[in-house]
């Protein structure tokens, strides 16, 4: 099979980039490993400076009527000794105050529809990338294998958008920069019954945090737990996890038996790593694959997008004249690097001063005095929902 380009993997990079580059007349060959796109622990949260830009790209709309989205205009975090606003979206004079906790599937779904309107765009399901192809050192393409066997692509070029276990990254012999992480995340579904709290509650206890993400009829929760400790937990049996999730939620004590098999539990493995170099020649890597993100902030999925937007801004024009050259590549870095470094920091900094203190401690956790002074001033507030909601240079695709 040849395509013009051939995006590795079918996420919110993938699927972006694919879209953008194909409405711009080049042919695009999306692989993609899996059936379908329902996997619980894929990130959810789409940030203001994302919903400005589907607004730009002619999507706002048909997102915001997919009916398991929640809008967020405020993000508070519960203590044992009380509940503190420490994020007010509301407070900014932008389209979109809030943040929108919309299920991966979903806006996947949404992503993939769209494309397949190009005549441009293919999706290739339930295809496997084993490897790539190469003609005098260059990356011409990937080995595959799909439902009818083993099968070559060869693209003009290749994209990976694989994540952090990214296949063509590791046939690269490509090693990012590890900068530690201190917890993993555990995943499970609890019933939510009608007046419940809506959007995401956050709740703070002595061993670590919970997050549970309001889904309609069921709470998707995330339960952080020591890097490593997994096992030590699966020792330690259902009953023990089942404490731990009351002790930190107490209004969910009353149906933790839900969690009934450890097949109702997902291990997230944290990880926060870059690569120096995102490129080779006739290959590009981008979101996930070329830096993983903490799940702290929800920033993962906007970072990848941003990264979709920017490669398909810079390197688009190039490839539907057929002027692309391997020369053209490290742009995307270079405009890229900078919003990953500065989100890496914050996270690893947050990490070391909050989540690593929260693991290791035994008795009351109150709320720091930063969280404190945050809460009772309303400018801060408007600060932090600036910081988290916009970030570092937000993209754009018109310039």
């Amino acid at each position: 099979m040849r395509t013009a380009v051939c995006v590795v993997g079918g996420g919110p990079a993938g699927l972006v980039v694919a879209l953008l580059l194909a409405r711009q007349g080049v042919d695009v060959t999306v692989v993609e490993k899996h059936a379908d796109f329902l996997r619980d622990f894929r990130g959810d949260t789409v940030h203001p400076s994302t919903l400005d830009l589907l607004d730009e790209l002619g999507l706002g709309e048909a997102v915001a009527k997919v009916p398991t989205g929640r809008k967020v205009p405020s993000l508070a975090v519960t203590f044992d000794d009380g509940t503190f606003r420490v994020v007010d979206f509301a407070r900014l004079r932008v389209p979109h105050p809030y943040v929108l906790f919309l299920p991966q599937w979903d806006f996947l779904d949404l992503l993939a529809d769209e494309a397949a309107r190009s005549p441009h765009f293919r999706l290739l399901r339930n295809t496997e990338v084993t490897g790539v192809l190469r003609d005098d050192g260059r990356v011409s393409g990937v080995t595959a294998t799909g439902p009818d066997g083993p099968l070559e692509i060869e693209a003009r070029l290749t994209i990976a958008c694989d994540g952090r276990a990214s296949a063509v990254r590791e046939a690269l012999g490509l090693r990012p920069v590890d900068f530690g992480a201190p917890m993993d995340v555990l995943w499970f579904r609890l019933p939510r019954r009608p007046g419940e709290p809506t959007g995401l509650d956050m709740r703070v206890a002595a061993g670590g945090l919970l997050l549970a993400i309001d889904r309609g009829d069921y709470f998707q929760c995330a339960y952080v737990i020591a890097k490593a400790g997994y096992a030590s937990i699966r020792d330690a049996g259902l009953p023990a996890l089942r404490r731990g999730i009351a002790r930190r939620a107490p209004h969910l004590a009353d149906r933790v038996d839900e969690v009934s098999t450890w097949d109702d539990v997902k291990l997230l493995t944290v990880q926060v790593n870059r690569l120096d170099t995102w490129h080779v020649p006739g290959a590009l890597l981008i979101g996930d694959a070329a830096h993983a993100m903490s799940p702290m902030g929800g920033v993962g999925i906007n970072l990848a997008i941003q990264d979709a937007v920017a490669t398909a801004r810079i390197l688009g024009p190039k490839l539907a004249d057929g002027s692309l050259r391997d020369a053209d590549l490290p742009a995307i870095a270079r405009r890229r690097m900078y919003p990953t470094r500065v989100t890496q920091r914050v996270q690893v900094l947050a990490q070391r001063r909050l989540v690593d203190p929260l693991l290791r401690a035994t008795g009351a956790v109150n709320a720091p005095r930063a969280v404190r002074l945050v809460a009772r001033t309303p400018a801060m507030q408007a600060l932090a929902a600036r910081l988290v909601g916009y970030g570092a240079r937000p993209e754009r695709f018109g310039h």
